[in-house]
């Protein structure tokens, strides 16, 4: 620089003056130099706005990522969880298919109306059916059982009968005993 050079150029402590094209010169050069100096400030400004602004850019974009990558392993998990309860739903031993039912076959040749049914409505009609054999079964064993308690209950007249009947024939054995010398006596 121009500035740098004339400045070296003169001694430190001389007292003279520089000349007037000197310190017009000086003066530009000063000048030239606080407006590039003010021109670097600004730049040096919008370098650290712009920084600023691209790390509240990638913060706020690391926000969303996050908060999606968050959104996504809840995502997952739930999957999981779905996917482990389909899995147990699919696995449980249901009730029906331990029911001792007549095969599906047999079923559809007694119900040949639900042979184009699915599978689920021949199960519930399956069930059904079971359901109404083993209420009839049921109802007969009610009446078997009925029919049990009568039979016992004339058991055990009959025998209160033979009962009474066997003391009678023995008080009639007893006073036949006794009776017969009495009577052969009487009768020769």
């Amino acid at each position: 620089m121009d500035l740098v050079s004339v400045a070296q150029s003169k001694p430190v402590g001389t007292s003279e003056l520089p000349s007037q094209d000197t310190q017009l010169h000086l003066a530009k050069q000063q000048k030239l130099l606080y407006s590039y100096l003010t021109e670097l400030r600004a730049l040096n400004r919008d370098a650290i706005v712009q920084v600023r602004n691209t790390k509240q850019t990638t913060a706020e974009a690391r926000q969303e990522i996050d908060r999606l990558h968050l959104h996504l392993q809840n995502l997952y998990y739930e999957e999981r969880h779905l996917r482990g309860e389909i899995a147990a739903c699919e696995s449980y031993d249901h009730k029906h298919q331990q029911l001792p039912l007549i095969p599906v076959e047999d079923f559809l040749h007694l119900q040949p109306e639900l042979a184009g049914a699915d599978e689920k409505e021949v199960m519930f009609a399956r069930i059904n059916h079971e359901l109404a054999e083993r209420e009839a079964l049921e109802q007969q064993r009610q009446g078997l059982l009925k029919k049990k308690q009568g039979l016992i209950a004339d058991n055990k007249k009959r025998k209160d009968d033979l009962a009474s009947l066997d003391k009678d024939l023995e008080t009639f054995i007893d006073v036949k005993v006794f009776l017969n010398p009495v009577m052969s006596t009487k009768i020769s």
